[in-house]
C-alpha cells in the first residue's frame, strides 16, 4: 500500500505547476505570423534603437487625425527649449480658435475670448484631451498664424526625416471642417497624412528629444478652468471601472486620434524593465479596438524581444583582428569596433548575428595594406551587423538597413624612417629578382 504524505502531495503539485507553466508559456509568446491585427496599418518600434519589430502596411500614408498633434507638441516643446516662450507665457483666443471651440461637433474644453491662457494649460488640454482649439491657439502663438505654423510643421518633418507626411493644419481635423479659416495655400478638401512608420518616427523624436512630453501624456486627468478633463488614452490607469480593463502596465503616452475619414488611430508607448516600445495603429474600427490592437503589439514586443549586447566595444573578428601595414615600424595593426552593438532580439537568436568589415579603400595601397602613419583610434572602415536567421527583419524606422559602427585602430603605428624604407625596398627588389630567376630556371626543365 502506497502511503501519501503531505510532502508527496506538495511535490506532485510543484511538478504539475512546473509542467503547466511550460504548457501555458507558448500561448503568451506569439510568433509574428499569428499576430493578426485589426488595423489597416501598424508598426512596433524599439524606442532606444529605432529597430522595427513588426510592421503591417507601415508605409501607406493615411489620415492620422489627432495624432497630428504630436508635431504641434514637438514644435511647442522646441520653442520652450529655445527660450522663445515658456510654460507661463500667456495668449488670448482668436476668432478662429474660438469658433472651433464653440462648435459642438468638436467637443472641446470650451474657451473664452478676452482672457489670458497660459501655455501650460493650453498644452495640457491639447495633449491630454486632444482639444483642437487650444492646439490652434498654440500654433498661432508660435508662428503668428496657423498658415505659417503649417509651413513649420512640414519643414520640421523633413528635418526629422519623416518618410511619408503632409501637414495641412495643426489639429488633425479635415480641412473642410475648418471652412474659410483653413490655412492659406492648402487644399480645402485635404487632410493631414502620415504613414504608421512616419508617425512612429515622429513619436521616436518626441519621446527622445523631449522626455517631458511623457510626464504630461501620462496624466489620467488634468484641471482646466476649475474642472477636470479626462485623458482619452484608456491604456493609462484610470479610476473608472470600465476603463480599467484597457489599462496596460507601463503605458505613459502618447496620442489618440479619430475622424470619419481616419477611423480610430493611436500612437502608444510603454516602458518595462528599461525597454521602451512605440506602437502605431491606424484605421481601426472603434475606440476600444485601437487599444486592444495596441495591447497585442506591446505583448508581442515585450514577450518576444529583449535587448542584448551582441558585440561589445573593442570586439575583434577572429580572422580580422589585425590588418597588414605598409611603410610602418610595425607590419600590422590591431583593429576592433569602436562601440558596442546592442539591439532587441528574439530569444536564442544571438548566434545568428555576425559582423562584416568594410575597410576604407582610400586607406589601402594596391596590395591591400594600411599605409602608415596610423593614429590610435583612427577610423579605418566600418562594421555592419548582419542577421542570418529566418525571421523577417523589418530594419529600422529611418534610412538604414542595419547597425553600422566604426572599425578603428587599437594602437598607433609610426611611419618607418627613410633608411628602413630603403632597406625594405632593396629587400623587395632582390626578393623579386630571386623569384624571377627561380621561375626562369624552372622553365628550362
Amino acid at each position: 500500500m502506497i502511503q501519501v504524505t503531505k510532502k508527496t502531495v506538495s511535490g506532485i503539485l510543484t511538478f504539475v505547476l512546473l509542467i503547466t507553466s511550460f504548457m501555458i508559456q507558448p500561448l503568451t509568446t506569439h510568433a509574428e505570423s499569428t499576430l493578426d491585427l485589426n488595423a489597416e496599418s501598424a508598426i512596433l518600434v524599439d524606442a532606444g534603437t529605432g529597430k522595427v519589430l513588426y510592421a503591417k502596411n507601415a508605409d501607406i500614408a493615411l489620415p492620422p487625425a489627432s495624432m497630428t498633434k504630436m508635431m504641434t507638441e514637438y514644435l511647442v516643446l522646441e520653442a520652450i527649449n529655445e527660450g522663445k516662450i515658456d510654460w507661463d507665457t500667456t495668449t488670448q483666443i482668436s476668432d478662429y480658435a474660438y469658433k472651433i471651440s464653440a462648435n459642438e461637433l468638436f467637443s472641446g474644453v470650451g474657451l473664452t475670448q478676452d482672457k489670458d491662457y497660459a501655455v501650460r494649460d493650453l498644452y495640457n488640454a491639447m495633449a491630454v484631451f486632444s482639444d483642437n482649439a487650444t492646439t490652434i491657439a498654440l500654433a498661432e502663438l508660435i508662428a503668428g498664424s496657423e498658415t505659417e505654423f503649417v509651413k513649420m510643421m512640414n519643414d520640421k518633418a523633413e528635418e526629422l526625416g519623416l518618410s511619408e507626411y503632409k501637414f495641412v493644419n495643426s489639429s488633425g481635423l479635415d480641412n473642410d471642417s475648418l471652412g474659410d479659416d483653413m490655412p492659406k495655400g492648402t487644399d480645402p478638401n485635404a487632410s493631414n497624412l502620415l504613414s504608421a512608420r512616419s508617425a512612429a518616427q515622429l513619436a521616436y523624436h518626441l519621446v527622445n528629444d523631449f522626455p517631458e512630453a511623457l510626464e504630461i501624456s501620462s496624466q489620467t486627468e488634468v484641471e482646466f478652468e476649475d474642472y477636470k478633463i479626462e485623458n482619452l488614452n484608456w491604456m493609462l490607469p484610470h479610476e473608472a471601472t470600465f476603463l480599467q480593463s484597457f489599462h496596460y502596465e507601463g503605458v505613459d503616452g502618447l496620442k489618440t486620434g479619430n475622424t470619419d475619414l481616419a477611423g480610430y488611430t493611436f500612437t502608444g508607448t510603454a516602458e518595462r524593465d528599461g525597454t521602451r516600445l512605440i506602437t502605431v495603429v491606424m484605421k481601426t474600427g472603434s475606440k476600444e479596438e485601437r487599444f486592444r490592437e495596441t495591447a497585442k503589439l506591446l505583448d508581442y514586443g515585450f514577450n518576444n524581444f529583449a535587448s542584448e549586447e551582441l558585440f561589445p566595444a573593442g570586439h575583434q573578428l577572429e580572422d580580422k583582428g589585425t590588418l597588414p601595414v605598409a611603410k610602418g615600424k610595425e607590419k600590422e595593426v590591431s583593429v576592433s569596433i569602436s562601440e558596442g552593438i546592442a539591439i532587441p532580439i528574439q530569444s536564442e537568436e544571438a548566434e545568428l548575428y555576425s559582423l562584416e568589415y568594410n575597410i576604407d579603400e582610400e586607406k589601402l595601397n594596391d596590395n591591400g595594406e594600411i599605409v602608415a602613419p596610423i593614429e590610435k583610434g583612427e577610423k579605418l572602415g566600418t562594421a555592419t551587423l548582419v542577421y542570418e536567421g529566418e525571421a523577417t527583419d523589418h530594419g529600422y524606422i529611418f534610412d538604414q538597413e542595419s547597425v553600422v559602427v566604426d572599425v578603428v585602430s587599437d594602437e598607433a603605428v609610426e611611419k618607418a624612417n627613410w633608411f628602413m624604407l630603403t632597406l625594405g625596398a632593396i629587400g623587395d627588389f632582390f626578393g623579386n629578382v630571386f623569384t624571377t630567376a627561380v621561375d626562369w630556371i624552372k622553365g628550362l626543365f
